[in-house]
């Protein structure tokens, strides 16, 4: 009878994931998908405070005429100025506007965060049991989280281009972008997909897959911080209750506060990266070539160009989908 507990991992011959390894993945997609919808308007004031195709708002002057007045770049100011995109976005393009690119969202999210967290819970207990007699340890999460990440950017990055996209077509033709025709999310969506392919092929698709792996550094900071906290709080609070809830709800906030503030302007990078052609041209073309023309041109600032509205939607996003992930694991 006290075999019986460890064939799940014993049986690696047989199969190289740990019995019932499917459930992270189930529990990671719920979770994702959960965190994405609460969080969506956020996301798409993230996105156009870190493109330069909206560093320019327009204000009406005292009488008929307008002017455009670029946007301040103080990073306090941004807290008050997601708000204030909140309500633009609101009452100039409608309340569906908030939740632009919600369908490629969810497209995305859902295999993205099944794909990371089936790879990553799946991938420290085979590392653990191959190459560290069954101990789970900071470098074993730090490989499983590497991995995970990799391997999660590789499969979506598509998904990530087209919400991109959409979040970044103005309904009103703003920004020298074309003028969106109002549709269906998924109408939008293929017209989009049929337009990228059509303009940039195949590779289109792939645009800002570099800045991806780049960012592969914040998952894996999360994870391992993730793992460290929630060790800490259990230890500290003790199993069960709402107390230890509360703790992976902060856990998962906390750990994705700082991987965010740490790896940020990659998110910059990956977004002016994947920005649609202006006039027939692709400003940006290369890693390396966007940081040094955003920093020549805008400043260093400008690399947490949407910081605020970020923090606003991922640290509650996080919450989210981690409580919903353990939940479902333990249930």
């Amino acid at each position: 009878m006290a075999d019986t507990p460890q064939q799940p991992v014993a049986s690696s011959s047989k199969s190289l994931f740990p019995a019932k390894s499917w459930q992270h993945f189930v529990a990671g997609g719920l979770g994702g998908m959960c965190g994405a919808i609460v969080t969506s308007p956020f996301d798409v004031v993230k996105t156009r405070l870190q493109s330069d195709l909206f560093k320019n708002i327009t204000v009406g002057l005292a009488g008929n005429g307008t002017v455009l007045v670029p946007r301040r770049t103080n990073l306090l100011w941004h807290f008050v100025e997601t708000g204030h995109i909140l309500r633009d976005i609101y009452q100039k393009e409608s309340p569906r506007a908030l939740f632009k690119g919600l369908g490629p969202t969810l497209v995305g999210v859902i295999p993205a965060r099944s794909i990371n967290f089936f790879t990553y819970g799946n991938g420290k207990q085979i590392i653990a049991n191959k190459f560290n007699h069954g101990r789970e340890e900071a470098w074993v999460h730090l490989c499983a989280a590497a991995c995970a990440g990799v391997v999660t950017g590789t499969a979506t990055n598509p998904i990530w281009v087209v919400k991109t996209r959409l979040q970044l077509s103005a309904h009103e033709g703003e920004a020298g972008l074309p003028k969106a025709k109002p549709s269906s999310p998924l109408g939008a969506s293929w017209n989009m997909i049929t337009q990228i392919m059509r303009d940039e092929g195949v590779r289109g698709f792939y645009k800002g897959l570099s800045a991806s792996y780049l960012g592969v550094t914040e998952g894996t900071i999360q994870w391992v911080l993730y793992e460290h906290l929630k060790r800490l709080t259990a230890n500290i609070e003790g199993q069960g209750g709402a107390m230890e809830w509360a703790g992976l709800l902060g856990s998962a906030g906390t750990a994705k506060c700082v991987a965010s503030l740490i790896t940020y302007p990659h998110e910059v990078i990956r977004t002016r990266l994947r920005q649609p052609l202006v006039n027939g041209k692709m400003k940006y073309t290369g890693l390396v070539q966007t940081l040094r023309l955003v920093i020549a041109e805008e400043g260093a600032k400008s690399l947490y160009g949407g910081l605020s509205a970020h923090l606003m939607r991922v640290i509650p996003n996080a919450a989210v989908m981690f409580f919903i992930y353990e939940a479902v694991l333990r249930w």
